[in-house]
């Protein structure tokens, strides 16, 4: 179905508003788990690296299942999708408060909510898209914003809530307030489809043949119906012997039509053919299209910026992702007393993650900023900064470490501009899919890693050592790789020849 031309208006901006507070109703609880991570940790008194687990699972499982969701808001559409997802994630908050220990919790919470969260990304970003054309950049940038809002804000609330309702009493809560998203779904109404007639579609049997990809020295429908006939002969034969042991017997039964059959109808074992052939030609189809992604996907990794910057964004989630869930532990131990908390250090990360997003987004629109060149600086000043946070012992020093953290985190706005210039438009679909699957694994598997550093160490001080240590190496690594030396930064991958997959199929008769 062609959709009508993106409107760049109208109805867009509506849809821009409640993908804003979709992203902010689903992704503000699990990008704040910071705040119940404490809890947690008091609750089923587990260990730090294990209780990790819930919210690297809420945030990486969406990542990891991107090419599902993506699978399913192709098929069933935007809005569908949003109000499934919507009780997912409602629901997974809900069924959170009555965790009897920490492992129904990866379930609930980690995996429900996070799938719950993949899936309402993708349908906001695809109906965001059909709707906006020239004003896509903007569109995309506001709706992004609605998740760093969300940590922003529910950091503060769930605190709160805690206090006043306890941890079950705060997950219900928030499990309510997800309940928006529903109402957020059925504002997302698709684009008509366009009044124009398709094109005819042209009969298969009237392609020629030098445009029918399988025309080769395949079995025909014949050769098939013949291997019917004997198969089918073969198998009678056999059953009647078996049955009455008698070759005299059987030569009665098959005179006597009323016993049994004969053949099957000639049409039916025509069509049984066709059947068959038809599978084969589409089993081959599929065959060439894996063959082709994977083709795709080597020439993708022979790039050696491409290859560069897989490790980048897997070391940056690994080490980058564990202080927005860490951070209000860390500051607990440093014996920062309750009463300096101006605001919680996530909700600083949270705001300035937003600021970080816009301000990135806008340098990496002039023509004289190499964005490659702007996405390194990032990873080299956060490696740094997460050095430093053993050495900060105050809540000031601790909340300007948090600022930077959060603003620098704001390069997931310009990582699309850098596959862009890494791959070409041509391969970013490609590309970034795989990307993010990368990003997903690191996001599950840093703040584990992180909490198993401290139930070793019982200090967080290694810990952010090795998370320095990966984003200052996935930093340096990019940088070795897009010098100007290695000649490929603006190399352009081989074009792959168009493939057409067209194939008969004999008309039933």
């Amino acid at each position: 179905m062609e959709l009508k031309k993106s409107p760049d208006g109208g109805w867009g901006w509506v849809i821009v508003f409640v993908s804003f507070f979709t992203q902010f109703l689903c992704y503000g609880s699990p990008l704040a788990v910071g705040v119940l991570y404490i809890e947690w940790l008091d609750a089923f008194g587990e260990g730090k690296g294990k209780t990790a687990w819930v919210g690297s699972l809420a945030s990486g499982v969406g990542l990891l299942a991107s090419p599902v969701c993506s699978l399913c808001v192709s098929s069933f559409g935007a809005r569908p999708v949003t109000i499934f997802s919507g009780f997912m994630v409602a629901g997974g908050l809900m069924l959170s408060s009555f965790a009897p220990n920490i492992y129904f919790l990866f379930f609930s919470y980690g995996i429900v909510v996070g799938l719950g969260c993949g899936l309402l990304y993708t349908a906001t970003v695809t109906i965001t898209c059909q709707y906006f054309d020239d004003r896509r950049g903007l569109a995309l940038g506001l709706i992004s914003t609605g998740s760093s809002v969300g940590l922003f804000i529910y950091a503060a609330l769930q605190r709160m809530l805690v206090e006043f309702y306890g941890l079950d009493g705060c997950l219900l809560i928030v499990g309510a307030l997800a309940l928006n998203i529903l109402a957020c779904g059925s504002l997302m109404r698709p684009l008509q489809s366009s009044d124009c007639p398709l094109p005819k579609k042209i009969a298969p049997e009237d392609l020629p043949d030098k445009y029918c990809i399988y025309n080769e020295k395949g079995k025909n429908l014949e050769e098939n119906i013949n291997i019917l006939d004997k198969s089918y002969s073969s198998e009678e034969k056999c059953r009647s012997t078996l049955a009455n042991g008698d070759w005299k017997q059987e030569s009665l039964l098959l005179k006597n039509p009323t016993v049994t059959h004969t053949k099957e109808p000639e049409t039916y074992k025509k069509k049984v053919a066709e059947q068959t052939y038809f599978c084969k030609q589409l089993a081959k189809r599929k065959w060439q299209l894996y063959k082709n992604y994977c083709g795709e996907t080597v020439a993708l990794f022979k790039n050696k910026v491409f290859s560069a910057l897989f490790i980048a964004i897997l070391l940056f989630d690994i080490g980058g992702f564990p202080p927005s869930l860490l951070m209000e532990d860390v500051a607990r131990s440093s014996n920062v007393k309750e009463e300096e908390f101006i605001m919680p250090l996530i909700s600083i990360i949270g705001i300035m993650t937003a600021v970080g997003k816009l301000l990135l987004g806008i340098l990496a629109d002039f023509k004289w900023i190499n964005t490659l060149y702007l996405y390194v600086a990032t990873l080299i000043i956060m490696g740094l900064a997460l050095c430093a946070i053993p050495f900060a012992k105050s809540y000031v020093t601790l909340a300007l470490l948090s600022a930077i953290l959060g603003f620098f985190t704001g390069n997931w706005s310009i990582f699309p501009y850098v596959t862009t210039k890494t791959v070409g438009i041509e391969k970013l679909a490609h590309a970034y899919g795989i990307l993010m699957f990368f990003a997903g694994l690191g996001n599950s598997l840093g703040p584990p890693i992180v909490g198993w550093f401290y139930d070793w160490t019982q200090t967080y001080d290694i810990a952010f050592y090795f998370s320095g240590f990966c984003v200052l190496l996935g930093g340096f690594i990019l940088l070795l790789a897009a010098l100007p030396s290695w000649n490929t930064c603006n190399k352009q991958l081989p074009k792959p020849a168009p493939t057409t997959f067209l194939y008969k199929v004999a008309s039933n008769v």
